[in-house]
């Protein structure tokens, strides 16, 4: 069970909504259109919904008999850097959600009779209230992309000397890397080596 019974929520924070019409009225449904600014964290180390960036929620919460299941559309702008190249992504990122948050009393329940993988799934609801931003983080990161490209066909940096071999005119780009060992010989034959030329 995640430790929400704990918290207190402010109802004026964006992502919090108020269910008291729905509480304890199993069949009764909203629908709750919302655009919000996004909350930090919504993301990994090379791609996310930026903060404060518009966060566009169509959602349906309907009073069940454990609680309030919310399920909907999210959509978000993402930004991050290409996994091959390091150069700017950006994309869109349309989600669905789905979460049930659950009656204090039905949480515990779930804990009483030893259930606690059903108990670490849950959200639970704090007195009337419901906090969407746990959920919308988790839906978000887990259908992010896991290595972002700029391009489906991105070759990504050389390994010598860095440059990106998507750009026009490198191609061909490559470099002769000659084992030491062979320089040897190469004096031999009275050939220079290319560290040598240079």
């Amino acid at each position: 069970m995640k430790n929400e019974d704990q918290r207190v929520l402010d109802p004026r924070e964006p992502l919090v909504v108020d269910v008291h019409d729905l509480s304890r009225r199993p069949g009764s449904m909203r629908e709750l259109d919302l655009d919000v600014a996004a909350p930090a964290d919504l993301g990994t180390v090379v791609i996310g919904v930026p903060q404060g960036s518009p966060l566009e929620l169509d959602l349906r919460l309907e009073s069940v008999m454990e609680g309030v299941l919310v399920s909907g559309n999210v959509h978000a702008e993402l930004v991050g850097e290409c996994a091959r190249c390091l150069e700017p992504v950006t994309d869109e990122l349309d989600v669905t959600l789905t979460e049930l948050y659950v009656y204090p009393e039905r949480a515990k329940s779930a804990q009483e009779v030893g259930d606690d993988e059903e108990a670490e799934e849950v959200h639970e609801l704090v007195g009337e209230l419901l906090d969407l931003e746990p959920a919308l983080r988790d839906t978000i990161v887990m259908a992010l992309p896991f290595r972002p490209l700029c391009t489906p066909d991105c070759q990504g940096l050389c390994s010598e000397c860095g440059v990106r071999l998507s750009d026009p005119g490198n191609e061909d780009h490559h470099h002769e890397i000659l084992d030491p060992r062979w320089n040897a010989l190469k004096a031999l034959t009275g050939e220079e080596s290319p560290e040598q030329e240079s």
